[in-house]
C-alpha cells in the first residue's frame, strides 16, 4: 500500500495496520477472507484527496491470530474500528472486498455517527449468517483440521464441490485451494470456519435503515460472491448504486481496473474528494 505497516496490539494479537496519512476523504477498507492489504491495493483506487486505512485481520496477511476467541466478522470490525480511533479518524467511508465488505455494513449498523458511506465489493454475506455459498470454506476448513494438508488438499481437489467450481468459478476454486499452502492453515482454519459460519451482523430492516451513500460492486462466474447477493444488499440500502464489473475469471486485469474505476466515480461524485472529519 505504498507505507510500512504499524503494529496494534489487540489482546495479545499483533495486528498490521496500513495508513497512508494523508489525503481529506479517510477510506477505511478491508480485504476479504484469507487476503491481505496487497488485495486492497488492487482494488482501491491512489488519490492523494483520499486517505485509506487497512487492518490486515486476526490470522491473515502478517497479522497475528491472538487467543482470543471465536473469530467473528464483529471481532474484526472492532480491531478496525480501534485503529480508526487511533489515527483519530472520526468518520470515514467503511467497506471492502467480501469479508471486508461486511465487516463495512457491521461497523456502518453499529457507528451510525462515524461511517459517513460504504463500498461493498463483491460481497459474499447479504442478511443471513452461514450463507449456503461460504460452505466450501467450512468444508476446507474440516480437511485441513482432519487430515494431513496434503493429503486434505487431494481430498477436496477430487470433491463434487471442487469439480462445481472447476466449471463454473475457476478462480474460486484457486483461493480454495491455496490456502492448503499456507504457512498458518491451521489457525486460519479456525478462522475460515467461524467466519464462514458467522454474518454481518445486518437484518435486512437494518439495511433499509443505513442512509448513506453506497456502492455495491458485483460480477458474474463467482459462486463465493453471487451476484443475487450484491444485488439484494444495493436494493435494501436506500441510496445504494450498483455496478456490476467483468468477472476475474473472464479477465483478471480488466475486472480490477473497472472495480477501480467504479470506486473512484462514485467517491468523487459522491464526496467531491473534501475532508469528511
Amino acid at each position: 500500500m505504498g507505507t510500512a505497516p504499524a503494529i496494534m496490539l489487540r489482546d495479545d494479537a499483533a495486528l498490521r495496520v496500513f495508513d497512508t496519512g494523508q489525503g481529506g476523504l479517510a477510506i477505511v477498507f478491508q480485504h476479504g477472507l484469507g487476503g491481505d492489504a496487497a488485495q486492497v491495493a488492487q482494488n482501491l483506487p491512489d488519490s492523494p484527496s483520499r486517505r485509506r486505512l487497512t487492518v490486515e485481520c486476526r490470522a491473515q496477511g502478517g497479522s497475528g491470530a491472538g487467543s482470543k476467541r471465536p473469530f467473528s466478522i464483529a471481532m474484526f470490525a472492532d480491531d478496525v474500528l480501534a485503529a480508526a480511533d487511533a489515527a483519530r479518524l472520526d468518520r470515514f467511508v467503511a467497506g471492502g472486498i467480501s469479508m471486508g465488505a461486511a465487516i463495512g455494513v457491521n461497523l456502518a449498523s453499529r457507528y451510525p455517527e462515524r461511517v459517513i458511506g460504504l463500498v461493498l465489493v463483491r460481497p459474499a454475506w447479504a442478511f443471513e449468517a452461514a450463507p449456503q455459498n461460504m460452505r466450501p470454506y467450512v468444508e476446507v476448513a474440516g480437511l485441513i483440521r482432519d487430515r494431513p494438508l496434503d493429503e486434505a488438499r487431494d481430498a477436496f481437489a477430487t470433491s463434487a464441490t471442487a469439480a462445481r467450481f472447476r466449471a463454473e468459478a475457476p478462480d474460486n476454486l484457486a483461493s480454495l485451494l491455496g490456502f492448503f499452502a499456507r504457512e498458518n492453515a491451521t489457525v486460519f482454519a479456525e478462522v475460515m470456519q467461524a467466519i464462514a459460519n458467522d454474518g454481518a451482523g445486518v437484518t435486512q430492516a437494518a439495511a433499509s435503515g443505513l442512509a448513506i451513500p453506497t456502492l455495491v460492486v458485483g460480477s458474474g462466474v463467482d459462486l463465493v460472491h453471487p451476484l443475487a447477493i450484491a444485488r439484494s444488499l444495493a436494493d435494501a440500502i436506500p441510496d445504494a448504486a450498483f455496478v456490476e464489473v467483468t468477472p476475474k475469471a473472464a479477465d483478471k486485469d480488466r475486472h480490477f481496473t473497472e472495480v477501480r474505476a467504479a470506486i473512484a466515480r462514485f467517491l468523487d461524485d459522491r464526496f467531491n474528494n473534501q475532508d469528511q472529519s
